[in-house]
């Protein structure tokens, strides 16, 4: 994740809980008709500190500039720290008053009452450049109410971060997570070096958790979104994550944040975590040798399948209370035409919702002058055969959302990989907070 400390903001359930009392304003206009006359008008956007410094300065300093001044508007981009975005999106819900955009890095499904149908903004890219990835679609559709509540435009991969010395020490790979667990502990044993994949309240541990939940066939929810989170399956996972604890790791994963598998591994001191290309990508720009040393890996299989997540799904929104509604809009489509710019300038980290913007993506990521080797990233080109999204084989929906961000499922299994609870009562505890939340949004007529 980003290697910025992540900072604390209001809590999920004060997020959602103001959120959802705040009343809905105006429809929506007409769509793509930013009024010439209207001179300078104002296009306000809120979104993350890029990992990669340099998308920002293209995002900011270029691409804003030169779209404001062909569209007449003055386009203003706030920055902040990603894990200040849900309480500030909550905070401007509250007021009724804010950015035009809003970007978050995981679906904001219990936001959907409060923003603008994106269906249009999808239509009109969809025509210039073929279908969006199924990854979007399930991030960012509500099926229950046939609304797209955000609109993405990337994807980040997840993919296996390890150190190739120390696993061909072994003469082993990470390929499934059984092989994790048996290379990981011989690796500890031999070195001191542990694992690192995190136990704690941030959003990378939600990531490996549920791609540890997938590979074993458990899942949150069915495909129709009915909770289905109690099964032998779940309780498996549970099982093997507190053995990967036990054997692999050491207790300071229980409390990192998102950017410690990140200082972790450039640091030395991890054998393998689970994480973007943010490590390598800082390893390569900060010109530290270690970065020769580590290899990338698509997702590991488990027993079911070999599955992994998204590591972040940017999902903007436009808020129903925004003063340039159509503006917003404009900007999403013809950003669109402009990714592969920003592919480029996040040094592919950004990998697009619509492939037919990048149609040369595989030949691009295959011979990389950073990469030692030139193509270490070309593990990447079948990303879609093994990326899902939070909630599969469901759609992210509300009740997913407040899930993952209460923390319900890292903290499952936290307390059993520590022995605060038995595997049981651990997942009959997280199956209790998700039946409440479940009936909280088929309530609200949202699931």
């Amino acid at each position: 994740m980003d290697t910025r400390k992540r900072r604390r903001g209001l809590s999920r359930r004060d997020v959602i809980r103001t959120a959802t009392a705040a009343g809905v304003a105006a429809g929506v206009g007409p769509f793509f008709h930013v009024n010439p006359a209207s001179a300078a008008k104002a296009l306000k956007i809120l979104q993350w500190s890029h990992f990669v410094p340099a998308y920002d300065k293209w995002f900011n300093n270029e691409y804003t500039k030169e779209w404001g001044k062909n569209n007449d508007t003055e386009v203003i981009v706030d920055n902040i720290n990603l894990g200040l975005i849900p309480s500030r999106a909550a905070a401007e819900v509250s007021a009724q008053k804010g950015h035009d955009l809003v970007m978050f890095l995981a679906p904001p499904s219990v936001f959907e009452e409060q923003v603008v149908d994106m269906k249009n903004v999808y239509a009109e890219c969809e025509k210039r450049h073929g279908k969006p990835v199924d990854l979007a679609v399930k991030s960012t559709y509500n099926p229950r109410t046939k609304k797209y509540f955000a609109f993405s435009d990337s994807y980040v991969p997840d993919p296996i971060n390890y150190r190739t010395d120390l696993w061909g020490e072994i003469g082993m790979k990470p390929d499934s997570w059984e092989e994790i667990l048996v290379g990981g502990k011989k690796i500890k044993e031999k070195t001191g070096i542990p694992v690192g994949v995190g136990l704690s309240a941030e959003l990378d541990t939600a990531m490996a958790m549920r791609a540890i939940m997938y590979s074993f066939g458990a899942h949150e929810q069915d495909v129709n979104g009915n909770l289905t989170i109690n099964s032998p399956q779940t309780l498996e996972a549970i099982k093997f994550v507190a053995s990967l604890f036990k054997e692999t790791e050491t207790p300071e994963v229980l409390a990192w944040d998102p950017s410690s598998n990140n200082r972790q591994m450039l640091a030395g001191r991890s054998s393998l975590v689970l994480n973007a290309i943010s490590i390598t990508r800082a390893g390569e720009n900060d010109k530290l040798p270690i970065h020769e040393k580590i290899g990338l890996a698509k997702a590991a299989k488990g027993p079911v399948r070999r599955i992994g997540l998204e590591h972040v799904m940017d999902c903007y929104v436009v808020w129903k209370f925004a003063e340039n509604i159509d503006g917003a809009q404009k900007f999403l489509v013809d950003y669109i035409d402009n990714f592969k710019k920003g592919f480029l300038a996040s040094e592919f980290y950004n990998f697009p919702s619509f492939p037919g913007t990048i149609p040369d993506i595989t030949q691009i990521i295959s011979n990389d002058p950073k990469g030692v080797p030139h193509n270490k990233y070309a593990v990447l080109s079948d990303v879609l055969d093994w990326a899902t999204n939070v909630g599969y084989p469901g759609y992210s929906s509300a009740a997913v959302d407040e899930t993952f961000n209460t923390w319900v499922i890292n903290t499952m299994f936290a307390e059993a990989a520590t022995g605060a609870e038995t595997p049981e009562n651990a997942l009959n505890r997280a199956e209790a907070k998700m039946k409440a939340i479940w009936a909280k949004w088929k309530e609200r007529n949202l699931i």
